[in-house]
Order: C-alpha cells, then sequence, then structure tokens
C-alpha cells in the first residue's frame, strides 16, 4: 500500500524558512525518484524539485536559489528546505514519486505572510 505523509508546513512571515517532510513507504521510495508538488488556491497542482535515488535534483525556475531538496534513503524520507519564502508560495505542497502516481497524501500547508 502507497503511503505518503507530509509535515513541516506552517505559517511565516515574507523571507522566512521552513522545512517540509514527507516519509514514503519504502515499497515506493527505495529506487525511485521523489517529488514535491504545490497547488495553491484556485489552481492547478503544480511540480516543484525532484530528486533522482542518486541525489540529482531539478527544480522548477521559480524556486532555484531558495528551495534544496534532499532525500534520506535509510528513513524514506525526502525534505524541502525553503528558503526566503514569497507569499507567491504559499500553497498546499505534496510529496510523490516523479511522474506522480496516482495517490497522494494529505498535503502539508504553507502560508507566507507579506
Amino acid at each position: 500500500q502507497v503511503q505518503l505523509v507530509e509535515s513541516g508546513g506552517g505559517l511565516v512571515q515574507a523571507g522566512g524558512s521552513l522545512r517540509l517532510s514527507c516519509v514514503a513507504s519504502p515499497s515506493i521510495f527505495t529506487a525511485l525518484p521523489m517529488a514535491w508538488y504545490r497547488q495553491a488556491p484556485g489552481k492547478q497542482r503544480d511540480f516543484v524539485a525532484q530528486i533522482a535515488s542518486g541525489g540529482g535534483t531539478v527544480y522548477v525556475d521559480s524556486v532555484k536559489g531558495r528551495f534544496t531538496i534532499s532525500r534520506d534513503n535509510a528513513k524514506n524520507t525526502v525534505y524541502l528546505q525553503m528558503n526566503n519564502l514569497k507569499p507567491e508560495d504559499t500553497a498546499v505542497y505534496y510529496c510523490n514519486i516523479y511522474p506522480p502516481g496516482h495517490s497522494w497524501g494529505q498535503g502539508t500547508q504553507v502560508t507566507v505572510s507579506s
């Protein structure tokens, strides 16, 4: 059974930082690329960042230089360190494999105030 549990969101002022965590069931985590996605109110869910099983990373242009994705394979956990947050980063953040599977976790809300 696929399980994805995100945590670490919250309310932060512009310029602040948050670190998101996602624990995934081992069956999907071990050798697959993992990614973070986000969905702002009234918008579709979009790709944010991806990390390959070997550690290679890809970011959407809007977060380059501010966000860092990492993974701990021993803990089946993927992280998203978010620095210099902007109000436009406000969204529900989800993790999943890349490309995404059909099962999604509950997500974690990130709200950035101006």
